[in-house]
């Protein structure tokens, strides 16, 4: 640990929130079938394989649709618990690629994998230091994980990382405006509105691994259209959920490839 940083554990309902909630867990879960490490998903042979596996989860012969639909599950689970302890918690964790394992888990039907850390020691900023803590927190998330893992599937894959980064801002934005701040103290309010602003308009490129903050490039404004009840964000890329629906021409409703025919807001 950075010696401006001290070592802090979770209280017992902080850790049966990001478990519960969060899908992050503590140990090793008994399905193997579609477990992996991050490390694993870096490997070309081994991501080609496992996405291909994928493949056969999602029942669509798209490498790229299997790629996209992975990746939106990959990043909840590697920025929802991270994210929710940075921000509400004011703790961390390293979610580094090398430090990193998806957890394979059923819930009937439903493949609802988690994510596990091989070091789960708990970090929190010592006084004055929060930024620069931050900062740290948000690159092993973002520029240690995500983005070496997004490089690997798009080679794998043939998927360009436009679409996997997408995948990952509609998250951030998700969370942040919708769930994280349910029944949250003034305090944290406060600090949840900071780092959402820092995410969006302050955090530098490097910190995500990139030549460009993508959490950034793909916050478009909000508009009312004729596809949907309450004003969206129109994604720039397509995910590919289409390929791999039950029905055909089944689109997201943010997909830019239906026509967004934009309605007056009364």
């Amino acid at each position: 640990m950075d010696n401006r940083t001290i070592e802090i554990s979770f209280r017992p309902e902080e850790r049966d929130l990001l478990v519960n909630q969060y899908r992050l867990t503590f140990e090793p879960l008994s399905d193997r079938t579609l477990s992996i490490s991050s490390a694993d998903l870096l490997n070309a042979d081994r991501c080609r394989e496992y996405l291909d596996r994928m493949g056969e989860l999602y029942e669509t012969t798209s490498r790229a649709a299997a790629a996209s639909m992975f990746a939106k599950r990959y990043a909840y689970l590697t920025i929802a618990s991270s994210l929710y302890a940075m921000t509400m918690l004011n703790k961390g964790m390293d979610y580094s690629a090398a430090n990193g394992h998806l957890e394979s888990h059923w819930q009937g039907q439903a493949w609802l994998p988690k994510m596990r850390l091989t070091d789960s020691r708990i970090s929190q900023p010592a006084d004055g230091e929060r930024n620069v803590w931050r900062d740290r927190v948000i690159q092993t998330i973002f520029a240690g994980n995500l983005s070496p893992v997004w490089r690997s599937i798009s080679a794998s894959a043939k998927v360009s990382t436009a679409v996997l980064w997408e995948n990952t801002a509609i998250y951030v934005y998700h969370l942040y405006e919708n769930v994280f701040g349910e029944g949250a103290s003034c305090e944290r309010h406060a600090r949840l509105e900071e780092d959402y602003r820092y995410l969006l308009t302050e955090a530098p490129a490097a910190l995500f691994g990139e030549k460009y903050n993508p959490l950034a490039r793909f916050n478009s404004p909000k508009q009312a259209t004729a596809t949907s009840d309450k004003p969206i964000r129109i994604r720039r890329t397509c995910c590919y959920y289409y390929l791999a629906a039950d029905e055909p021409d089944d689109y997201c409703p943010t997909c830019p490839k239906l026509k967004h025919e934009a309605v007056a807001v009364e």
